[in-house]
């Protein structure tokens, strides 16, 4: 190998790269560790962005994959590529079904533990929100309404993140995109909320009808997502689905919003038990492959 071979991408862009060539060419990981002559943990953990792999090891898998290596070791990825790649490295938007099971329950095991601390801090939230839209006083100090909303953001964007990954696994890509909007769309309602505690202004009834709409909305098709996963995951994405449909209609009427948020604890408790499901399939696949060989 030449002394001027030098990587410029660093992980987990390059790991991002290598996938990226890797199902271009329609390559599944063992085809490519045929071609390669290395390992699949290896592979796996450079696609995983768990580790940087040595020059040869990279031009080995580049080589197999027809690819440029000039092209490679001249790209430098910009700070907004750099920050793309992460977030979506991070929401597990581009989640390779082939990834070590190991990996696939960790985070389901993440995504339904922050779906109990979002529950559990949903109850004091709506509660807050309650008093706060309907007499406009806080039952909490603002330090505490504020550590609330903040603990519920956090918790539910990593609840979430579990329905991404299991869009993925499933190719319900509805699901992916929802959650994902979902998401995104949370986070400026609930930074404006935090900032109109320092604020006499009336728009604390414009947010609260936002974010009853957009919870509405978007439980609605969140719910008919869940449901496209009867086929794959049983009945309790039926009624995890039509519990959230059933509640996001009510949110979208805005004067009966109260109600709809009582029938999404329901729903939260169908959604965590439906991760639960998902985890038992993957170790269930994983048991039939090692009895396999």
């Amino acid at each position: 190998m030449s002394k001027d071979f030098k990587i410029t991408m660093k992980q987990p862009e390059l790991g991002r790269k290598i996938f990226d060539l890797r199902t271009e060419k329609g390559l599944t990981q063992e085809e490519l560790v045929e071609k390669c002559n290395i390992s699949v943990r290896t592979i796996q953990r450079i696609e995983n962005g768990e580790v940087s792999p040595r020059s040869y090891t990279i031009k080995s898998i580049l080589v197999a994959l027809d690819y440029d290596l000039n092209k490679l070791t001249n790209e430098e990825p910009s700070s907004i590529d750099s920050l793309v790649s992460w977030f979506k490295h991070f929401m597990l938007i581009d989640i390779d079904a082939e990834k070590p099971s190991d990996f696939l329950v960790k985070q389901l095991n993440i995504a339904w533990m922050f779906g109990l601390l979002y529950f559990s801090t949903g109850i004091f939230e709506s509660a807050s929100e309650y008093f706060l839209f309907t007499e406009d006083k806080l039952i909490f100090s603002k330090g505490v309404f504020i550590a609330i909303k903040v603990v519920a953001l956090i918790s539910f964007v990593f609840f979430q993140r579990g329905f991404i990954l299991i869009g993925g696994l499933f190719r319900n890509y509805l699901l992916k995109i929802i959650s994902s909007i979902m998401i995104v769309a949370l986070i400026p309602l609930y930074v404006y909320d935090i900032i109109l505690l320092f604020n006499d202004s009336t728009d604390r009834v414009f947010i609260a009808a936002a974010t009853s709409l957009t919870f509405g909305f978007t439980g609605i098709i969140f719910g008919i997502s869940l449901i496209k996963l009867k086929g794959s995951v049983g009945e309790i994405s039926k009624y995890a689905g039509f519990s959230e449909i059933i509640g996001g209609c009510f949110l979208l009427t805005i004067v009966l919003a109260f109600v709809g948020l009582i029938l999404y604890i329901p729903a939260e408790l169908l959604e965590i038990i439906l991760i639960f499901k998902v985890i038992e399939i993957i170790k269930n696949k994983q048991t039939e492959h090692i009895t396999t060989y």
